[in-house]
């Protein structure tokens, strides 16, 4: 098969091969040059023609298929599946604005989604993308765990389980709470782990962390109404907020997380046990100050426990429900970063009164307990420990991981970013400590070195701060150590000294 793709020029543009192939193919494909229906060459036929590995080619395959521009099938080939529209084509197109697009009656509701959480949008903690590096790409920015010691054998005896389990029919009769027995080991592991009280009825099992939040959102925040938000925070939050049709309160945080205030909401978003993205651990003050603010005010508070598992050093600390927040506090937890990626599984632990009214919310969405086959798997793997012996695998290997990348940053980095301290969680977070034109320029150079990372910007005491944040969990340590090598060199080419 052959057929030219402007790859080599695009060399010039991009500075890796894989964003050079991406680009290559993409602009082919909107421009119609690559027609809908074109079978692609094979992932061995394109690394051959461009010297490149079949690994990169596959990579950009998988990218393309994930935005929609290739429809990639099994024992057949990859097909371009983009229609290029006529009505754009030609000398305007270049030229066309959304805004010209036909207008659609859709509902205020609509109209504040914002981007798609998916899309890599920089700057107010904003979620990073989740398009992976190639091979021969050093990604900080990119998420996932380590998978190489997931106990796969186990986990897939539980969904088999499931399927031969009990008849559909009677699978139908579950209550969108989630399944019962999930809930009871969820609330025996809370109680142990984290040593928190909650019955099974106050558990309710939703689609990840997530969707919890844009629920718990939709049922608390009117329009116009206010809420408050960590500044920077975790990007979702403020989704979520705006969705709802609400308004956000931008909240300080410091070294110890959120800065309490006497504010005029009645919802708050806060990561105490580790702040996202700072990693910052909110103090025992700051933590009994915000209750007596939500008591006060008879407000809620959202607790996310983002990434509370993975705990370096020492013991976890207490979330604000054990603290005497049951009545006012929403615990918020996540299985994404420690179950295979696909099993998208959160949870949230509600005060009676709220109990209600989120179940109805989630029958109105789906009247059936979300990914219930996962759901039957998890609450068996639980109950038979493999959970929490996964756990402590992952623990023993992102503790490595952890403490080679601090030792790393610190010493190589720490003249050009002030790392915070932090002893959990899956990333390290650091304050750049210089202007914004020094820090694009230390960037552009990384990306040029074959390095990038997650970025997040904050107006702090009246200035305009960039952080950087390093997720490692899917690397090795070899990758690690070439990883921050790489950030190094940027720093010298861009005429930054580490």
């Amino acid at each position: 098969m052959h057929f030219h793709i402007p790859y080599h020029s695009n060399l010039e543009r991009y500075p890796t091969k894989l964003l050079a192939l991406y680009h290559a193919l993409r602009d082919s494909i909107v421009e119609g040059v690559l027609e809908r229906g074109t079978r692609l060459p094979s992932t061995r036929e394109l690394a051959s023609a461009y010297g490149l590995s079949r690994g990169t080619v596959n990579q950009v395959y998988e990218m393309l298929a994930a935005e929609g521009y290739v429809d990639c099938r099994t024992g057949s080939g990859t097909y371009v599946a983009f229609r290029r529209s006529t009505r754009t084509s030609g000398a305007g197109a270049a030229a066309a604005r959304p805004e010209e697009a036909p207008a659609y009656p859709l509902s205020p509701w609509s109209r504040r989604l914002g981007p798609p959480p998916g899309e890599p949008v920089h700057g107010g903690g904003e979620a990073p993308s989740s398009r992976p590096g190639s091979g021969a790409f050093i990604d900080f920015h990119y998420f996932a765990p380590d998978l190489s010691g997931f106990p796969r054998e186990e986990w897939n005896r539980c969904l088999h389980a499931a399927v031969r389990g009990e008849p559909a029919a009677r699978l139908m009769d579950e209550p969108a709470q989630g399944w019962e027995p999930l809930r009871e080991a969820i609330a025996q592991y809370l109680r142990r782990a984290r040593g928190l009280a909650a019955e099974p009825g106050q558990i309710a099992i939703t689609g990840g962390s997530v969707q919890a939040i844009a629920l718990l959102a939709q049922l608390l925040i009117g329009p116009g109404e206010a809420a408050v938000v960590e500044t920077p925070s975790y990007g979702g939050f403020r989704r979520a907020v705006r969705a709802a049709g609400g308004r956000c309160i931008d909240a300080p945080i410091d070294g110890e997380g959120i800065i309490p205030a006497a504010w005029d909401a009645r919802v708050l978003f806060v990561t105490p046990t580790r702040q996202f993205p700072t990693g910052a651990v909110l103090s025992l003050e700051r933590r009994q100050r915000l209750l007596e603010w939500a008591d006060a005010k008879g407000a809620v508070i959202i607790e996310d426990d983002y990434d509370s598992e993975f705990r370096h050093r020492g013991k976890s600390l207490e979330p604000l429900r054990v603290l005497g927040g049951e009545e006012r506090v929403v615990y918020v937890g996540s299985f994404t970063k420690s179950l295979l990626p696909p099993t998208r599984l959160g949870y949230a632990v509600l005060p009676p009164p709220l109990v209600e009214p989120f179940t109805r919310a989630q029958a109105l969405f789906e009247p059936f307990p979300v990914n219930l086959l996962e759901q039957k798997a998890l609450a068996a793997f639980m109950a038979g420990g493999a959970y929490e012996r996964h756990l402590r695998r992952m623990k023993r290997s992102y503790g490595r991981k952890f403490h080679l990348l601090s030792e790393l940053v610190k010493r190589e980095l720490g003249s050009l970013v002030d790392w915070t301290e932090s002893d959990a969680g899956l990333h390290l977070f650091g304050w750049w400590r210089g202007g914004e034109a020094e820090y694009r320029a230390f960037r552009s150079a990384g990306e040029a070195e074959g390095v990038r990372w997650s970025e997040t910007e904050a107006e702090l005491g009246g200035q305009r701060r960039f952080g950087l944040y390093l997720n490692f969990p899917h690397l090795t340590e070899e990758q690690i150590r070439e990883g921050v090598r790489r950030m190094v060199r940027g720093g010298e080419r861009s005429g930054q000294r580490s």
